[in-house]
């Protein structure tokens, strides 16, 4: 099933009759590595082995155990995790569109582990499968390789403590801040308010033109080359509307892919994010391949309150026998 973006605004989608022999598609993004241009990068361990020997007094212990001030961790250090699902990890693109930590869920496999920090870049990742690093590539393809990984994930991560890729806006927005706070509004904080409109206004206009190429795509039937274009969108901070659609046009393109666990979890990003068209989701024929798990109705009971009160009411007309013929 194809979304059709209204005029007014191409990211809102209304879906056709069930009659329409192929409709256009959402917005789908998630993306494939290029197995012809990745090739096996051998990482080594970032771990350092303890210096203090068996016959070392207790205080000299403690000062071996502890690494020199010139080999403590700096920004820019390279550091490496493997993780099992779920990882508990948030990715945002940075404006050089690789793929860098933008939140991390407290008690997760990630927050466990103690390394990770907001803003470490990702360098490189394992392969889909086997025991293969793949360097990470724009974002697209990188979150579809972390997406699509089967078994334990190793990262090779870049420390950046807290060092967000958009550092500019940042100081902008402290700029702005300070001197609206001391009732003083500068020519400098007008024309950082204007580059901050453009900004965003071109970001739009590239999610806006990756989801025209995106939905192209789809149509031709490349699934993983959509779901780049759609990745993309997700990761450029998009607003709610965008976000449920392009979440959504993600599941259908691993559904497609007969990737379903894949699909699942879109699905759900769609629906949280506020996708609601629940009759496009049940006939939908490019999630024919989701709807088949056991798992999809699980799901989809989780956010359609219409049907929940449709069982709740069956039930009440069953208990006075309403139902009865």
């Amino acid at each position: 099933m194809s979304i059709v973006a209204p005029a007014a605004n191409p990211f809102l989608c209304s879906s056709p009759s069930l009659s329409t022999p192929h409709p256009t598609r959402r917005f789908a993004l998630q993306c494939l590595p290029n197995r012809t241009s990745h090739k096996p990068l051998l990482l080594k361990r970032s771990i350092r082995a303890p210096r203090a020997s068996p016959s070392s007094s207790s205080s000299s212990a403690t000062e071996e155990s502890q690494p020199p001030q010139s080999e403590a961790e700096e920004e820019g250090d390279l550091y490496e995790v493997e993780l099992e699902k779920p990882y508990g990890l948030k990715f945002m693109k940075g404006s050089d569109r690789a793929t860098y930590i933008d939140a991390i869920a407290p008690g997760s496999n990630a927050d466990r582990s103690g390394k990770f920090t907001v803003g470490d870049k990702v360098i490189a990742t394992s392969a889909v499968f086997g025991t293969e690093i793949w360097p990470a590539a724009e974002y697209g393809r990188t979150m579809y390789t972390i997406r699509q990984r089967i078994g334990p994930l190793l990262m090779k991560m870049e420390k950046r403590y807290g060092k967000l890729p958009d550092v500019a806006d940042l100081t902008e927005k402290e700029i702005i801040r300070a001197e609206r706070n001391s009732g003083v509004v500068s020519d400098r904080v007008r024309e950082i308010q204007m580059q901050n409109y453009l900004r965003k206004k071109q970001q739009k206009e590239q999610r806006q033109n990756d989801l025209r190429e995106g939905l192209k795509l789809y149509r031709s039937g490349k699934y993983e080359d959509a779901l780049e274009k759609f990745e993309s969108i997700l990761g450029s901070k998009p607003e709610p509307d965008e976000m449920s659609v392009a979440s959504y046009n993600v599941a259908c393109c691993y559904s497609k892919l007969n990737q379903v666990q894949a699909a699942l979890s879109a699905l759900e990003d769609a629906m949280k994010a506020g996708y609601d068209d629940f009759k496009t989701i049940r006939n939908d024929p490019d999630l024919a391949t989701v709807r088949a798990s056991e798992e999809f109705e699980l799901l989809l009971k989780k956010f359609d309150e219409s049907f929940i009160n449709e069982n709740a009411i069956n039930a009440i007309k069953s208990l006075f026998g309403f139902n009865k013929k």
